[in-house]
């Protein structure tokens, strides 16, 4: 076959010289046709050596055929073919590089990085022999007694007769003797001598000294476009083909190694002659159209927030104004009734003694046998209407009846609700349930008024209620509890025994340092670092306290409250994560609105909590919200740390009286109280006080501790307030004559015939403090000091068993004895989910900061970095990446670091860290595609890179979506300063290791940098094409990339944010707070 077509070729070459006459008259269409014969045959190289492209080259060539098709396919213009046909007079086989010499001159870019202008020595070209084709411009052909076959891949014919300047349109390397075709977006015209210089212009060799029949040639090189910049079409024009340059028209432009010219979006925009479109116009409109978008979405989602709020408060005062209505019209009823009664009694009286008078007047005088007879009969006819006004004064009676039909009685929405459903399990509509929570509430204040058992409006009468749920029961005892702090083997409380009942208030009263919230710590179960001795029971049984945590309400001392939602909001999520899944929302809207107005936030129930750069509510207010988030939850132990500390005395006294509430429902309640008043004191059932060292003093009924300590010789002066005097005592304020304060824990321990611990019988007869011996008994055990290695291996091996114990505790699943199913964690998921989007819409100023801040990078980076043909704007993407991943690590900063509190008390209390976390995750989503938009819509339309913008869009949101889990890792592991820090430095530092540790790969493959920016790289160098080949495999072999790596990039991109999420969720259920 291939001898076949090499006869063909023969003739057909030999027809064309006979066709072509002596003046050098061709025929065009003889001329055209082999050049297309030619073109075929060049076409086919491909095949001869695309196995060795795919070894060495694999890395920069996507297809072979399609790669070397789109340098090489002339087809569309094959004039240069056929003026160099014209001008060899038909000698062009003879001249064109075969397989063998194409590979051996594009291997030599393997050799040296390409830096080399000189090729190896070969057969044509060497130290014995040197033609003048194998001077750079000129090319020589093969002997006509020599068979030239072009697709050989492996033999170099010899070239050294008939030497010419290289024809136009192609190129002729200095070292090898043949010419090989310009690739498409080359312009290769014949060189011109510039006589200033000696050098052959627009290329840069000169003629060979010596020889004055040597002129210039034709072009000499293509490399990369550092080193043959001026093969490339010039900037500012295109080339249809490498002999023709043409000027780039009004309204469109033409980038450096065009074929053709590209349309603007707007012709106006690109002047003769354009280099790039200016597009910039567009970013700012799509800016634009993206700030109104993202204010429209702001806007409108505020006002659905603000009529469904309005909505809900003018149906809630309509509920509420409709139940006091009630209530009023049925007391004027109630009054009515009485008044009638008292009445209808009256006058039952007068025609009673009436009618008396009468039969006695009859009776008198008459015989006895007459008197049946004679009396039956009017008393018959007169006693109709007595019996009338009787009927009435008993209806009457029967009315006042809250539970009967008739009257006015306190019915919710129609009168067929109350009866249809249980405890508002059908209501469903907004009304319904806010009139049913007020009905309820409003009976339970005229019930109160009632029966008259306690203080506070609005507190319900358990006793005549029947339709109240009841509370499980916990009642808590203590025997020889003792805490030591684990290192260091301090002991924070010693041999603490007692027991806290249900359905009575106790205080924790004591000198500070007594370990009064250590003690209610241990109480909740929430106690690490310690080793604990003694037991605790539940309810008689030797059960872990964390089996009830559903049930047990903790308020911490800081009052731990989100300050971007509403007093409702916040209450309002507590009971919907808390409640029993079971409980209908009628019901759950109940509780609420009990709490809120036991706690007097009626007032400040649609205000903001605030934070601190936000005024919100009052102190005071804000100390009851913290307190509600435990009481909306139904509790049955509820733990309280210093809730009145900062109030006034009507607050303490109103929070006072709403726990006192909870207590009538059975709730064990224990808070530690700091100089009560003595209303505020009066006010508990119980006291437990303890000394220094964690030592009980005393517990047991407010109303005897007096008494109590009467027996010892303290007692307490007129008009003092007791809690404080027996403080001051305690502390060492008041120092007593005859009474020694470290005897007071062991006498109440031999009062009530508890084990005395070994270290306080021996100070039975001592005369110094228990304190005193309680420091010298702490200290003996580490009076030898140690080394400060051994101190700080001791240091380092504590705090390892402290995560230890932390992390078990974390993950352990006791078992839940506390009868109560809560909402699972996708319910939790949507509720997280409402929340923290109210939350992002609150705080859409400081996103709409962060957006301003990327528009600006992108403006700035788009302005100065522009992105360079030379290395496919490496160095621009470089920027980006450091930008991009900076500015949105620390946006994700603010989705952990300022809610760790919360979260701690949220997940203490109970509540899914699954549901938190994917919450917090699935809202960040939003600026994972917002925040590329944004920075694209700048640095896309003020540089105009090669590349499409989905491209870059699906580069950056991979970033983004990686960068962002980093962060979260930030910001769970360390402090805001330090996380800050480290968003900051780990971007640069990655993308330096990324960028100059090319030899050690692995390193490099471990920087998420790295994939981001070789994603960008490669999608701008798949855009290069044609004259731009080997520039793109010269880039690529320089960076370290490959190709086909897009995907993997964004693949691994995804990955790392995954990863870094799973860790993120990993620390955060395992720190503990420090």
């Amino acid at each position: 076959m291939l001898a076949v077509c090499r006869l063909s070729v023969a003739v057909f070459v030999a027809s064309v010289l006979i066709f072509c006459s002596p003046a050098g008259r061709c025929q065009d269409d003889a001329v055209s046709n082999f050049s297309q014969v030619v073109h075929d045959y060049f076409m086919n190289y491909s095949e001869s050596f695309s196995a060795a492209m795919i070894q060495h080259l694999g890395f920069c060539i996507d297809d072979p055929v399609m790669d070397w098709d789109g340098a090489f396919n002339f087809s569309a213009d094959l004039g240069f073919v056929a003026n160099c046909i014209k001008e060899i007079n038909g000698d062009i086989r003879r001249r064109l590089c075969t397989a063998a010499e194409i590979k051996f001159y594009f291997s030599s870019f393997l050799i040296n990085g390409g830096n080399s202008s000189f090729l190896r020595p070969n057969r044509n070209c060497n130290i014995t022999t040197w033609v003048s084709g194998c001077e750079p411009g000129w090319a020589c052909g093969a002997g006509e007694d020599q068979q030239v076959q072009l697709t050989d891949a492996n033999n170099m014919p010899s070239r050294t007769q008939n030497c010419l300047p290289c024809c136009e349109g192609f190129f002729c390397p200095h070292g090898i003797t043949c010419m090989i075709p310009c690739p498409l977006g080359a312009y290769c015209p014949r060189a011109m001598l510039d006589t200033s210089t000696g050098v052959c212009g627009p290329y840069k060799y000169q003629p060979p000294s010596g020889q004055a029949n040597h002129s210039c040639g034709g072009a000499d090189r293509w490399a990369d476009v550092a080193s043959s910049g001026e093969l490339f079409c010039p900037a500012g024009y295109y080339c249809p083909s490498t002999i023709r340059k043409v000027s780039c028209s009004s309204g469109y432009y033409c980038r450096k190694g065009s074929t053709s010219q590209t349309r603007c979006f707007k012709k106006s925009s690109c002047k003769p002659n354009s280099v790039n479109q200016d597009i910039t116009i567009f970013g700012v409109l799509l800016m634009v159209a993206l700030s109104l978008i993202l204010l429209i979405i702001y806007n409108f989602s505020g006002q659905i927030l603000t009529s469904r709020d309005r909505r809900q408060a003018k149906s809630r005062e309509a509920a509420a104004i409709s139940a006091r209505e009630t209530v009023q019209a049925r007391e004027k009823w109630k009054a009515a009734k009485d008044i009638a009664k008292k009445h209808a009694v009256e006058l039952q009286t007068q025609l009673s003694r009436t009618f008396s008078r009468k039969h006695s007047v009859k009776s008198f005088g008459q015989d006895t046998s007459d008197v049946l007879p004679i009396h039956s009969k009017p008393s018959t006819s007169s006693n109709k209407e007595p019996s009338h006004v009787i009927q009435l004064v008993h209806s009457l009676e029967d009315e006042d009846d809250p539970d009967s039909s008739g009257g006015f009685n306190l019915q919710i929405g129609d009168k067929n609700i109350k009866k249809n459903m249980s405890k508002g399990k059908k209501i469903h509509t907004r009304s319904q349930i806010f009139k049913y929570a007020y009905g309820q509430i409003e009976k339970e204040k005229a019930m109160q008024q009632q029966t008259n058992n306690l203080t506070f409006s609005g507190v319900i009468s358990m006793a005549t209620d029947i339709e109240r749920r009841t509370r499980p029961v916990i009642e808590i005892a203590f025997n020889d509890l003792t805490l030591t702090l684990k290192g260091s083997k301090k002991q924070l409380l010693k041999s603490v025994t007692g027991k806290l009942m249900p359905g009575r208030l106790a205080a924790v009263m004591g000198p500070s340092g007594a370990g009064k919230t250590t003690f209610l710590s241990a109480l909740a179960g929430k106690t690490t670092g310690f080793d604990v001795s003694g037991s605790v029971l539940i309810n008689g049984e030797v059960e872990s306290i964390r089996s009830y945590k559903k049930i047990i309400g903790f308020v911490p001392q800081d009052d731990i409250v989100h300050g971007n939602l509403t007093v409702e909001e916040n209450l309002w999520f507590s009971a919907r994560c808390r409640l029993s899944a079971d409980m209908s929302k009628a019901d759950k809207v109940l509780v609420m609105e009990r709490v809120i107005e036991s706690l007097g936030l009626q007032p400040v129930r649609d205000s903001l909590v605030g934070t601190v750069e936000k005024r919100g509510i009052s102190g005071g207010q804000r100390k009851r919200v913290n307190v509600g988030l435990e009481m909306v939850m139904e509790p049955s132990l509820l733990i309280l740390d210093e809730p009145t500390s900062g109030l006034d005395s009507a607050s303490s006294q109103l929070l006072l009286r709403a726990l006192r509430r909870e207590a009538l429902e059975g709730v064990n309640i224990c808070m530690v109280v700091h100089q009560p008043s003595y209303t505020l004191f009066k006010m508990f059932d119980d006291l437990v006080i303890l000394a220094k060292g964690g030592l009980i003093v005393y517990l047991g009924a407010v109303k005897k501790v007096e008494e109590y300590f009467s027996d010892f010789g303290i007692v307490v002066p007129e008009r003092v307030n007791p809690p404080d005097y027996f403080i001051d005592i305690l502390e060492g304020i008041l120092k007593l004559p005859g009474i020694n304060v470290g005897e007071l824990p062991l006498r109440w321990m031999l009062l009530n015939g508890y084990d005395v611990p070994p270290f306080m019988l021996q100070n039975l007869g001592a005369v110094e403090t228990s304190g005193k011996a309680d420091e010298a008994n702490t200290s003996s055990g580490v009076t030898n000091e140690q080394p400060i290695a051994g101190e700080l291996w001791t240091d380092t091996k504590n705090a390892i068993e402290h995560i230890r114990e932390h992390i078990e505790q974390s993950l352990s699943k006791a078992k839940d004895l506390s009868n109560r199913r809560t909402p699972g964690v996708l319910q939790q998921y949507r509720l997280f989910l409402g929340r923290v989007g109210k939350q992002r819409l609150r705080d859409a100023r400081i996103q709409g900061i962060d957006y301003l801040i990327l528009c600006l990078a992108g403006v700035c980076l788009g302005t100065l970095a522009k992105v360079r043909d030379e290395s496919f704007g490496a160095v621009g993407y470089t920027y980006t990446v450091i930008a991009v991943s900076l500015l949105c690590q620390i946006g994700a900063l603010r989705s952990f670091s300022l809610d760790k509190l919360h979260y701690w008390r949220e997940r203490a209390s109970g509540m899914s860290s699954l549901a938190y976390f994917l919450s917090k995750d699935t809202i960040d989503q939003f600026n994972t595609l917002v925040k590329p938009v944004v920075y694209l819509s700048m640095f896309y339309f003020f540089n105009n890179p090669r590349s499409s913008i989905l491209d870059n869009f699906i580069i950056l949101v991979a970033l983004v979506y990686c960068v962002t889990g980093i962060g979260y890792v930030f910001a769970i592991c360390f402090q805001p300063g330090s996380a800050q820090l480290c968003s900051a430095l780990l971007p640069v530092v990655l993308t330096l290791i990324a960028t100059q540790q090319r030899d050690s790969k692995f390193l490099s493959n471990l920087c998420y940098t790295k994939w981001a920016l070789e994603g960008f790289v490669l999608a701008n160098a798949e855009r290069y094409s044609g004259v731009w080949l080997i520039t793109r495999c010269a880039s690529l072999m320089k960076y370290g990339y490959n190709i086909h790596e897009w995907n993997l990039c964004i693949v691994v991109l995804v990955a790392y944010g995954l990863l870094s999420r799973c860790f993120a969720f990993i620390c955060m259920v395992s720190f503990l707070r420090k």
